[in-house]
């Protein structure tokens, strides 16, 4: 008899989306790792497009690290979140956990507290499920 292979939480953390995806006018969430690979996506959003948002937004936040690097005249710097605002909406994204960042696209009328607050209450739980640390410094 064939076992059928199971995936890991790191396969597929896509279950960690729907909260957010339940959010008025939230519309794309993604699990993406930091070397631009797409580990969750919300259902509506194609494989090549979210192949995309994962390069791009690896891109993005290594150059928003290195700008604050540079403006804040230190290298130990960690990101707590990258805001990208366009005519289209908002997109939001997080670290969540070694490697690893949670990103959400919202349309232009999106309540940013609420969004931002579940974004971090789903870090918390992907966290405590593959057993990496949640994030601390989130009240600071």
């Amino acid at each position: 008899m064939t076992i059928p292979a199971r995936r890991s939480l790191r396969d597929d953390t896509s279950w960690v989306l729907a909260p957010l995806l339940d959010l008025p006018h939230v519309i794309h969430a993604a699990v993406i790792s930091g070397d631009g690979l797409i580990e969750g996506r919300s259902p509506n959003l194609e494989r090549e497009a979210a192949e995309g948002v994962a390069a791009m937004l690896s891109a993005l936040q290594g150059a928003a690290r290195t700008t604050t690097a540079a403006f804040a005249g230190s290298y130990e710097v960690r990101l707590r979140q990258t805001v990208v605002e366009s005519d289209q909406g908002w997109v939001f994204a997080i670290p969540a956990g070694e490697n690893t960042v949670l990103a959400v696209f919202a349309g232009p009328d999106v309540n940013m507290g609420i969004v931002t607050h579940q974004m971090q209450v789903q870090v918390a739980s992907l966290g405590k499920a593959m057993g990496s640390p949640a994030r601390n410094d989130l009240s600071t």
